[in-house]
């Protein structure tokens, strides 16, 4: 296929912890030192949340600051900032990452378009907390990334770009395997891609077992995969990844075996229209 593949490394996450992986990177400077290697390994984007210095989930705008200088100063990896955060948080926690202007801007932000169950809890996003993230991500002058546990977020999506919160076409992840949402399945990946808005470009985040298996599928299909320890830390059973650039490697490898090219972060920037106007 012509299209290069986009890989992005979720690197961090909210839930993933040291105890079930001493590989997972917490500071800034692991995080940077990760996402270089990443980059040599094929990945276009990393997927970015923040840990505190004894590893709890934080939006603190500070530590993002920090991650992203980090990363920029070895690398040209494009950022993307959760505004997910962690179950719990309330929306001005969770949107710190939105607060950074300038030099330290993200290049997009996530944009989850319902609520969901999250394994044992609920990631709670009524419609009011959705467009007030919108609106937030539009006034930094950032495209966001739809985050769809189910397919009518796909259709929230829709209504976010009526209400002029947002714009379509636009970039859509479909995350598949999480308990309580989706399951990760084939048919189910191909119900989400035929209800996408004509024109709008995809990735695809399988959890656990589904990661790599679902690189493929991606690849077979034209879209983009999501690989990291955020969703899974293992590259094969029962070995664990060491680190986030191992799984951008044995991604590539796959992406590759189907005749896919890796998009580099500049091919990147155009697939995904980062530098179109969003206002």
């Amino acid at each position: 296929m012509s299209t290069p593949m986009v890989i992005t490394a979720a690197m961090v996450g909210a839930e993933t912890t040291r105890e079930q992986t001493p590989h997972l990177p917490i500071t800034a400077e692991e995080i940077a030192e990760d996402a270089v290697r990443c980059r040599e390994a094929g990945a276009a984007m990393v997927h970015l949340h923040v840990r505190t210095p004894d590893g709890k989930p934080s939006q603190d705008t500070e530590l993002f600051r920090a991650a992203i200088r980090a990363i920029r100063k070895r690398t040209d990896i494009l950022i993307q900032v959760s505004t997910g955060g962690a179950v719990g948080m309330n929306v001005d926690e969770r949107c710190g990452g939105l607060r950074l202007t300038g030099e330290d801007r993200p290049d997009m932000a996530t944009l989850t378009t319902g609520t969901v169950n999250f394994g044992d809890e609920v990631f709670w996003n009524p419609r009011p907390l959705v467009r007030d993230i919108a609106r937030r991500i539009k006034a930094l002058g950032l495209r966001p990334e739809f985050e769809c546990f189910d397919v009518g977020m796909v259709d929230e999506a829709r209504a976010l770009a009526k209400e002029g919160v947002a714009e379509l076409p636009g970039h859509f992840d479909f995350v598949l395997g999480v308990p309580g949402a989706l399951t990760a399945r084939e048919d189910a990946l191909d119900f989400m891609i035929k209800s996408l808005p004509e024109g709008s470009t995809w990735t695809v985040a399988g959890v656990g077992r589904h990661q790599l298996p679902f690189v493929e599928l991606a690849a077979e299909r034209g879209g983009n995969a999501r690989v990291g320890l955020e969703d899974n830390i293992y590259v094969s059973k029962g070995v664990l990844a060491k680190g986030n650039w191992e799984l951008v490697a044995e991604a590539v490898k796959r992406a590759k075996a189907k005749g896919r090219t890796l998009a580099t972060p500049q091919e990147a920037r155009r697939l995904l229209r980062l530098d179109a106007p969003t206002a």
